[in-house]
């Protein structure tokens, strides 16, 4: 079988990453498969793909199209204007006929079995590019209903997507309202490397990627391991660690870097520094970028936060977290509540609420016995609900099932 999966950006976001670890995990099972990548933009994606052993190629987005989207509407509540949004689809219009035009021509040229979309501009881009006789698989990671120039893209595509992978039920729900209930969902929570994301192993010199010097002995460490995404909470992090501060001592530390095109829809880390100045926490506060070796970071935490101030479509940074076998505090809203088991494996706050994230911080720090317990059943839960056999066995048939009913 050849499958061609097709993904927006050559960065290496969760919705990545996930794609990454499904390539990984067919290919060790089925390795007669051949598999080729095409990003709509270069970087360490594309040179992953080829580690694994499939042909990856970046054919970047024209600038107008890259830029092209209306994902800051989630952050901005009652989002941009449809005028603007028409008005940007306009100007990416000739560049974008252009790339599909070319996109098209390496799609024939590799006659794939089916292709797996893995993003919101490759959905629409997969399903006029490929031959109508070709199987479409949406891979859907985010929610589309507060999109509203993807919500329409999608809901005019629909009757060319074969089967949608959807990687929570909150996500299948939302995409249903979008669509209507004539497309085939079906559900698969994303899977996590339990090898590499695991409690033993090397961890991150955090306080010398974030050209801070060493913390005090006895201050715990805290991280929000994230993209810079508007949505994922940084404010909330930073309000919270100043409560914090002032009942035990810590270190906290912002793991992450900007991925998107689009700078209107994440944080520069300036600004999340004049942020913490602000809070008068700068002193305590470490900024480390994007760091690669994403388990080390995780090993090198005492405490890990999740503070998304939007419901999560899945939550791989939860996920990651657990498989490391850490406390971890977590926004509890959409796929997230789905994943994990609150007081079990994980303590919770509502969205954007800073107080009651400090007030979790504060108990976990004064109750070492807790930080462990969680920690182990952090672990445990990964290791039944995050394993790459388990994506596998839920992916594999539905691309077989295709590939028959083309034949």
């Amino acid at each position: 079988m050849k499958i061609l999966y097709l993904n927006p950006g050559g960065e290496l976001g969760g919705a990545e990453r996930s794609l990454l670890l499904l390539m990984q995990s067919l290919k060790a099972v089925r390795p007669e498969w051949r598999m080729r990548l095409i990003t709509g933009g270069d970087g360490p994606l594309v040179e992953r793909a080829r580690a694994l052993g499939a042909d990856a190629l970046a054919l970047p987005f024209p600038v107008a199209f890259a830029q092209l989207g209306d994902a800051s509407s989630v952050e901005q509540g009652c989002g941009r204007s449809m005028i603007r949004i028409a008005a940007e689809f306009g100007r990416a219009g000739l560049p974008g006929l252009d790339y599909l035009r070319r996109l098209r021509r390496m799609i024939a040229e590799f006659a794939p079995d089916l292709v797996h979309t893995n993003g919101f501009k490759m959905h629409a881009l997969g399903a006029w590019a490929r031959s109508n006789s070709c199987p479409l698989i949406w891979h859907v990671h985010d929610y589309v209903s507060s999109r509203p120039m993807m919500s329409s893209l999608m809901r005019a595509n629909a009757n060319r997507c074969s089967v949608v992978v959807a990687n929570s039920a909150s996500v299948a729900d939302d995409l249903r309202a979008v669509c209507g209930p004539a497309l085939t969902i079906r559900t698969a929570l994303n899977a996590i490397d339990l090898e590499r994301f695991t409690p033993d192993g090397a961890a991150a010199p955090l306080d010398a990627l974030s050209g801070m010097p060493p913390g005090p002995a006895d201050a715990l460490k805290i991280g929000l391991v994230a993209t810079m995404a508007r949505w994922k909470g940084h404010g909330v992090f930073l309000r919270a660690i100043r409560t914090a501060a002032e009942h035990f001592p810590l270190r906290a530390y912002i793991v992450g870097g900007p991925i998107y095109a689009r700078a209107s829809s994440q944080y520069r880390i300036e600004e999340l520094r004049a942020m913490a100045a602000e809070l008068g926490i700068a002193s305590i506060v470490g900024f480390t970028g994007f760091i690669d070796d994403v388990p080390a970071a995780m090993r090198a935490l005492d405490i890990v936060v999740h503070a998304s101030v939007a419901p999560e479509p899945f939550g791989l940074a939860i996920a990651e977290a657990m498989a490391c076998g850490k406390p971890l505090v977590a926004s509890i809203a959409g796929g997230a509540a789905e994943i994990i088991s609150p007081g079990v494996d994980t303590l919770v706050h509502r969205p954007g609420n800073s107080a009651e994230l400090a007030d979790r911080l504060v108990q976990l720090a004064r109750d070492p016995e807790l930080r462990r317990t969680l920690g182990l059943a952090a672990r445990a839960s990964a290791e039944r609900r995050f394993s790459s056999a388990r994506l596998v066995a839920e992916v594999m048939p539905i691309y077989e099932g295709l590939a028959r009913a083309a034949a």
